[in-house]
């Protein structure tokens, strides 16, 4: 065997997945058609969110993030680790009660937030629309620059020593102990791990997944302009059940000053070119909730496509009967940062046959063959 694992991948999912199996004795070999960190990892956000659309989602967020703040304190500064806490923005007294039912959801599970009335969410961010009815601010929620803590994982996490990565080599097969590569070399191992995201679609066809595909912005330098990360209380409905395309505010304070605006959603295409209407509309419903944006400059706008799955959980476990062998980490739609870390600790204690922390059950592949989604 040339390692104990390969994994197809070196995204933050697939590079969170090494660093937990090398911590736990294992040789690892990560290989990817690129570099580190590119795909969906770079293309990303880097917001490090707890999230409540099922009790599932809820917990393998929640449990991501805590493991996140733990090893902050490790990451260097290039790594762009800040602390700076999600304010979900309500627009009207309707949003504040679906605020109030977080808030209330979240304090029943120990998760620090925090209610705030106009007043207070003006004081905290001066630059959202006066209109605003208030809030509900997340403390801990935290942003990251993805693909170079992707780099921190394989390279300079505590048992690094025991990863090897293989970049430009592009992946045309696998099956239970070999990675085929297109040069026809075949490289082996006691399990192989696919973590490559929409990618997996073509080494494991039997997976189910749908490329969302979603536009960002980034501005100029604007120091202090916003403070949170800020995001409206319909992002939830447009992250999950929109059908279509849409938009959604949701704007992130670089630790560079600049702003990093989103959000969009594309189910009907796989073409990666920015496509104007689209920003347009992202940038109108940004501007109804700060209305100083169109007097930004825009500097860079960009593409990515997020791997969802049917039910919006990840797969996490062994690929299924149309893939004996295979492991899977896929799947992660827009949660594949947060949730990197918990899906590493849920994977590798499936390889390894010892108790995780939450209930595997609803990340399972194989909740689609059976059609049972654990949501």
């Amino acid at each position: 065997m040339t390692a104990d694992a390969v994994i197809v991948g070196a995204g933050i999912v697939g590079a969170a997945c090494a660093a937990e199996l090398a911590a736990r004795g294992m040789q690892v070999q990560v290989i990817d058609s690129r570099g580190i960190g590119g795909g969906a990892t770079a293309a990303g956000m880097g917001h490090i969110v707890v999230m409540n659309d099922s009790p599932a989602e809820f917990a393998l967020s929640r449990y991501s993030r805590d493991l996140w703040l733990e090893i902050a304190p490790q990451l260097r500064e290039r790594d762009a680790f800040a602390r700076c806490g999600t304010l979900w923005v309500a627009t009207d007294d309707e949003e504040c009660e679906a605020a109030r039912a977080m808030h209330d959801a979240f304090a029943a599970q120990g998760v620090a937030a925090q209610m705030l009335d106009a007043a207070a969410l003006r004081a905290r961010e001066p630059a959202l629309a006066p209109s605003m009815a208030g809030g509900l601010l997340i403390e801990q929620d935290s942003i990251v620059y993805a693909p170079t803590a992707a780099e921190w994982l394989l390279a300079h996490s505590p048992h690094a020593a025991r990863i090897r990565v293989r970049l430009n080599a592009e992946v045309a097969r696998v099956d239970a102990q070999h990675v085929t590569l297109s040069s026809g070399e075949r490289v082996s191992a006691a399990h192989v791990i696919v973590a490559n995201g929409i990618g997996a679609q073509r080494l494991v066809p039997s997976v189910s997944l749908q490329p969302k595909k979603g536009h960002l912005l980034i501005t100029d330098r604007y120091p202090g302009f916003i403070r949170h990360q800020l995001l409206e209380l319909g992002y939830i409905k447009s992250a999950h059940h929109a059908t279509g395309t849409s938009v959604a505010f949701n704007a992130q304070p670089r630790p560079t000053g600049q702003l990093l605006i989103g959000s969009s959603r594309q189910f009907d295409t796989t073409d990666p070119a920015v496509e104007m209407p689209v920003l347009a509309q992202m940038l109108q419903r940004a501007a109804r909730y700060l209305p100083a944006l169109p007097k930004l400059n825009g500097i860079r706008a960009w593409t990515g496509f997020r791997a969802a799955s049917p039910d919006g959980l990840p797969l996490i476990g062994p690929a299924g009967d149309t893939a004996p062998g295979i492991w899977l980490a896929v799947g992660h739609e827009g949660l594949g940062v947060t949730t990197s870390l918990a899906t590493a600790k849920l994977l590798a204690a499936q390889i390894t046959r010892s108790d995780a922390a939450i209930p595997v059950a609803p990340f399972l592949p194989a909740r689609f063959a059976e059609g049972i989604c654990h949501v």
